[in-house]
C-alpha cells in the first residue's frame, strides 16, 4: 500500500474507533474497563513487577485510574508521562498519589515537575495505550509517535490495554515499530510468540486466568 494510502487508512480507522467509543454507554464501558483491570491484576508480570509505567487515561480508552490505585496500595511505583514541550517525546515520572498529578499537555494530567524522573527499567512493565492492536502486536495509536519513540528504547515488558472490538488480524507498520509482547483486552489476554529476529509470529489463544502459556518464558 502506498505511503499516502496507508495515512489516509490510519486516520479514517482512528476516527471511527474514536466514534465508537465515544457511542459507548458509560455502564457498558465501565463494564469493559473493569474486566480489562482484573485481568491486568492477574498477569503474573503485573503482580512481580516493583515499576509499573502506564498513562492516565482519557474518557475514550481503557481505563488506567483503578490499576494506578492498586498499584500505589500494594507498594508499587507508578510512573506516568511527561511530555516535553516543543517535543514529541516524553519522560515518565513516579507518582507517590494522585495529588503529584496536574494539567499538562493537550489538558491530560500529568506528573508534576518535582517528580522523581523514571531512569532505570530494571523489573518494571510498561502498559501501552492503543486505539487497536493486531494479532502481532503492532498498535495504532494517536499519531503522535510518542510511544513509538518511547518503545524504541524501552527493555521491559510491554503490554499493550485494548477492548476486544478493537483488535484487528492486521495492521500496517514500519520496520522500525515494536510490537508489544502481551495483549490484555475485556475477554481475556494473550501473549505474541517471537522468532529468534525478535519479530511477532503467531499468537496464542486467550487466555481467561492466570495459567501461565508455554511460550511465557521467552517474554
Amino acid at each position: 500500500m502506498p505511503v499516502g494510502d496507508i495515512r489516509i487508512f490510519k486516520n479514517e480507522l482512528r476516527a471511527a474507533i474514536k466514534q465508537r467509543r465515544r457511542s459507548l454507554e458509560p455502564a457498558g464501558k465501565e463494564r469493559l474497563d473493569r474486566l480489562i483491570r482484573g485481568n491486568v491484576l492477574r498477569l503474573h508480570q503485573y503482580q512481580r513487577a516493583k515499576t509499573v509505567i502506564l498513562y492516565m487515561s482519557t474518557a475514550i480508552e481503557v481505563d488506567t485510574l483503578g490499576i494506578i490505585r492498586h498499584a500505589l496500595a500494594h507498594g508499587k511505583r507508578v510512573a506516568l508521562p511527561r511530555c516535553l514541550p516543543g517535543t514529541r517525546l516524553m519522560d515518565f515520572y513516579y507518582i507517590r498519589s494522585l495529588e503529584d498529578l496536574e494539567p499538562g499537555s493537550y489538558g491530560l494530567l500529568e506528573p508534576k515537575t518535582d517528580c522523581e524522573k523514571l531512569v532505570r527499567y530494571e523489573n518494571s512493565i510498561c502498559l501501552v495505550p492503543a486505539l487497536a492492536y493486531d494479532r502481532s502486536g503492532y498498535r495504532l495509536g494517536y499519531g503522535g509517535g510518542y510511544y513509538d519513540r518511547f518503545l524504541s528504547g524501552y527493555t521491559g515488558t510491554r503490554i499493550g490495554l485494548i477492548y476486544s472490538a478493537d483488535i484487528r488480524r492486521q495492521l500496517p507498520h514500519g520496520r522500525f515499530d515494536r510490537p508489544v509482547q502481551l495483549i490484555v483486552s475485556d475477554r481475556g489476554f494473550f501473549y505474541i510468540r517471537k522468532h529468534p529476529e525478535n519479530a511477532p509470529g503467531l499468537v496464542k489463544g486467550y487466555r481467561k486466568g492466570p495459567r501461565r502459556p508455554p511460550n511465557n518464558k521467552r517474554l
